[in-house]
This record gives C-alpha cells, sequence and structure tokens, in this order.
C-alpha cells in the first residue's frame, strides 16, 4: 500500500499547533471527505481507502497515512495538498 509520511518542524506552542491542525484538518474533510477525531494530540483520520493520523509535538507536526489501491493513483495529488496547507502555516 502507498503512505505519505510528512514532518514538518513548528515553533507555535502547542495549543496553536493543535488549532492550526484542525484547520488543516478541516479543509481536508472538505476536499478529500476525511473523518477525523482527536486521541491525546494525534487527530486519527479516514474515509475508505484511506486511514492515517497527524500528531502535534512540541516543535514538530507528522503526518502519515497509508492509502488503499483505489486512492493510490491520488497519492501525488493527496500529499500536495497535504503538504501546501502545512506549510500555509507551519513554514
Amino acid at each position: 500500500m502507498p503512505s505519505i509520511d510528512i514532518h514538518r518542524p513548528h515553533r507555535l506552542p502547542l495549543p496553536e499547533a493543535r488549532a492550526v491542525v484542525e484547520k488543516v484538518a478541516a479543509r481536508m474533510h472538505e476536499k478529500f471527505d476525511l473523518e477525523g477525531r482527536w486521541q491525546g494530540d494525534t487527530l486519527h483520520f479516514s474515509r475508505p481507502g484511506l486511514n492515517g493520523q497527524i500528531a502535534v509535538g512540541a516543535d514538530a507536526i507528522r503526518v502519515r497515512a497509508e492509502l488503499g489501491l483505489l486512492l493510490s493513483p491520488l497519492k501525488g495529488m493527496i500529499e500536495q495538498e497535504i503538504r501546501r496547507r502545512l506549510d500555509e502555516h507551519f513554514a
């Protein structure tokens, strides 16, 4: 299965970083119909053919996702959108 693994350092206080991830997740929900739930400081998201999480740390954000066969051709687009959104807020 294709996977996405993105690491972004940040300098925001943890609550602010978490709020930014919430905004990114809302946009990803709109664009890709992802459902998400928080477990501690990690946002777990899923939809048919895609499972992953966004871990918010004190100095970094890490996005990991596994794509199923049907979404494999969209890996580049999904990864690009995640990177673009993270860059807007954490670059």
